[in-house]
C-alpha cells in the first residue's frame, strides 16, 4: 500500500478505536435527503445481526455542500430494544471523513479500503447513500458469507423493475459473464462485501485510483479483479433496489460511455485470464428471494427509436471503419421499422458489443469517439427489449435476458479470433 490518503481527522480516530472486525462504508455526496435512512438501517443491522463484533461505520464524503456530513454524525437509532434479542457487546462507531484524491466513487472507496485495512477489518461493505429501499437485513446479506462461509467477495441480487438497470442487463452482465465466466447477475450494483484479504488486494493496486475506472468504473473494477483474481465470490438477495428510477433513454449516454469504458479497459488488464474461460457457471447464492414490489420506470420509446434512427443516417461514416459490412447491413435493415414493431436481434447485438470491444482494443481512432458512437445503438437495443417484454413477467425479463448471455457466451470465439 502506498502513502496514506487519510485526513489526520480520520488518523487519529483508527488510532482510537485500534481495531474492528466489521466495517461498513457509506461513500456520499450531497446526499442530505437519503443517508439518514442509510446510517440508521447500517447502524440497526450491525447491532442485530452482529452484536458480538466490534464495527465502525465510514461516512466517506466527497465535500458535500448539503450537509450530509453533519447528518451522518447526529443520526442515531433511537430505540434499539425494538430490534434486539441481545443487547449489543460493544458500541457502533462512526467516522466520518472526506476523501482525497480525484473525484469519484473510487476515492470514496480508496479511503474506505485504506480504515479498514489499518482496522484489521475481518470483513467490509459498501452501500450506496441514495438508497430508499435499504434495511437491516441487507447487512446480513452483506457480510455473513464472509464471516461464516469463507466468500471473499458478495455482490447483490436485486428486485428491479423491468426497465430498471438495463446498462446491466443488455451489455455489462452478460460481456461480464461471457468473459470470465461467473454468472455474477449485479456485477456493478453498488452494495458488496469484501473480505479483509480482498480490502488488501484491492489496496495493493494504488496505481488505479488514479484513472477513470475509479471515476467511472469502480464497481466493475472490483467484481472484475476478484473473479479474474481467483477469489471466493458468490450472491446475496436483498430485496428491492429502490433509488431514484431514470428513463433508460434518458441522460444515460454518458453513463454508458463511462462504464462500458471501464468494462472494455479491464478487458486489456485480464486477457490472460477471460481468453482461457470457455463457459460460464453459477455461483452461491445467500438469502430468501421474495416478489417485491418495485418502483415504475417510465420510458420514452419514440425518442430511442428516433436516436437510433439518426445515429444509423450520421454516424455510418464513423461505424465503418470498424463495424463489418454484415453488421452494417444488418443494422440498415432494422432502421426507420414502426416504433411498435421496432426490434434488435440478439444475435446482431452480441456481434456490434464484440466489434466495438475490438475497436477499442486496437484504438482505430479515439476511445472516446468509439463509445459515444454506441450510444444510439445502446438506445435501439433498449426499444427493442422494451417491446419484446411489455407484456412479460420477472421471470420472462431474466429468460430474455439469459438468452442475451447464451448469444454472447456463443460468439466469444469470434471476438478471441479477432483480438491479437
Amino acid at each position: 500500500m502506498s502513502k496514506s490518503i487519510l485526513s489526520k481527522e480520520a488518523r487519529e480516530k483508527v488510532s482510537e478505536y485500534q481495531q474492528a472486525e466489521i466495517v461498513v462504508g457509506i461513500p456520499s455526496y450531497n446526499n442530505v435527503r437519503t443517508i439518514s435512512h442509510v446510517v440508521r438501517a447500517v447502524s440497526a443491522g450491525l447491532v442485530k445481526y452482529f452484536p458480538n463484533y466490534r464495527c465502525v461505520i465510514i461516512n466517506s464524503d466527497g465535500g458535500s455542500k448539503d450537509g450530509t456530513p453533519d447528518v451522518v454524525k447526529n443520526t442515531m437509532v433511537e430505540d434499539f430494544n425494538t430490534i434486539l434479542i441481545e443487547h449489543p457487546l460493544y458500541p457502533v462507531h462512526k467516522i466520518v471523513t472526506p476523501y482525497h484524491g480525484i473525484p469519484g466513487k473510487g476515492s470514496a472507496f480508496r479511503t474506505i479500503f485504506e480504515i479498514a485495512h489499518l482496522l484489521q477489518a475481518r470483513a467490509c461493505a459498501v452501500v450506496d447513500s441514495d438508497l430508499r429501499s435499504i434495511t437491516p437485513e441487507w447487512l446480513e446479506g452483506l457480510i455473513e458469507p464472509i464471516l461464516i462461509h469463507g466468500f471473499d467477495f458478495v455482490t447483490p441480487l436485486y428486485q428491479r423493475h423491468k426497465y430498471d438497470g438495463t446498462i446491466t442487463n443488455s451489455i455489462v452482465y452478460p460481456l461480464t459473464r461471457s468473459l470470465y465466466g461467473k454468472r455474477i447477475r449485479q456485477p456493478i450494483g453498488g452494495e458488496f462485501g469484501i473480505s479483509g484479504n480482498l480490502v488488501s488486494h484491492f489496496l495493493d493496486d494504488d496505481k488505479v485510483y488514479d484513472t477513470d475506472i475509479a471515476r467511472f468504473g469502480i464497481d466493475a473494477w472490483m467484481t472484475t479483479t476478484a473473479v479474474a483474481s481467483g477469489f471466493k465470490v458468490c450472491q446475496s438477495f436483498l430485496g428491492a433496489k429502490i433509488h431514484d428510477p431514470k428513463d433508460p433513454g434518458a441522460d444515460l449516454s454518458s453513463m454508458m460511455v463511462q462504464v462500458v469504458g471501464s468494462v472494455f479497459n479491464l478487458m486489456e488488464t485480464y486477457y490472460q485470464s477471460w481468453s482461457k474461460v470457455a463457459n460460464s457457471e453459477t455461483v452461491p447464492e445467500f438469502g430468501f428471494k421474495f416478489e417485491v414490489a418495485t418502483d415504475p420506470v417510465r420510458v420514452n420509446l419514440e425518442r430511442m427509436v428516433a436516436n437510433f434512427n439518426q445515429g444509423v443516417s450520421d454516424l455510418n461514416s464513423v461505424w465503418e471503419k470498424f463495424l463489418s459490412y454484415e453488421v452494417l447491413s444488418g443494422l440498415r435493415k432494422i432502421s426507420n421499422s414502426n416504433i411498435l414493431e421496432f426490434r434488435f436481434p440478439k444475435p446482431l447485438w452480441v456481434r456490434i458489443i464484440y466489434e466495438f470491444a475490438l475497436a477499442y482494443h486496437q484504438k482505430v481512432m479515439s476511445r472516446h469517439h468509439i463509445l459515444s458512437s454506441l450510444t444510439p445503438l445502446y438506445l435501439g437495443r433498449t426499444a427493442s427489449f422494451v417491446n419484446e417484454n411489455v407484456d412479460s413477467s420477472p421471470e420472462q425479463v431474466e429468460s430474455d435476458v439469459e438468452e442475451l448471455c447464451l448469444e454472447f457466451e456463443k460468439q466469444k470465439i469470434y471476438l478471441l479470433s479477432k483480438w491479437k
